[in-house]
């Protein structure tokens, strides 16, 4: 049976989901297709802690599917801006899950991680799946995929 890990950039798959088409992404049934095609050694969600109600009931909601939800806190700055970035964090948890797994999958549009999949593809010979909305995914991503599944309208809460 196939080995899978999952992981999911939960504030680009939020935030590139309620911009293309103002709806949330639904982790439930991505799990149950997932979990169709072989087994899910491990699937983790990272996501900022603001603290709020809403998000906790997310959160939670996603350790009831099976993810392990990692937080980082939001940071605001004193110019206005913020910051809440788990790009190397990602990168570093998909480079040890790639020595033990057949396929890793990435929820994410984000064109920085193109590399990390062409390296771990060649490295550990994985295969990588992308979950993206099609018109905000970095076409580097798509083409450092070993497969490109864009989130549709039945991907949708």
């Amino acid at each position: 049976m196939k080995k899978i890990a999952i992981f999911a950039d939960v504030q680009n798959i939020y935030y590139t989901t309620r911009d293309a088409y103002g709806r949330q992404f639904n982790y439930r049934r991505l799990w149950q297709h997932v979990s169709n095609q072989g087994e899910i050694i491990s699937a983790t969600a990272y996501a900022i802690h603001r603290g709020d109600d809403k998000q906790l009931k997310f959160q939670d909601a996603l350790k009831h599917i099976g993810f392990d939800v990692k937080l980082k806190p939001y940071i605001q700055r004193s110019d206005g801006s913020a910051k809440g970035d788990w790009d190397v964090g990602i990168t570093i948890d998909v480079m040890q899950a790639a020595k033990d797994v057949d396929t890793v999958i990435l929820l994410s549009g984000d064109g920085d991680f193109d590399l990390l999949l062409t390296k771990i593809n060649q490295e550990f010979n994985v295969s990588t799946e992308v979950y993206g909305v099609p018109s905000l995914t970095a076409n580097s991503l798509i083409d450092a995929a070993t497969h490109y599944h864009p989130i549709k309208e039945d991907s949708l809460l």
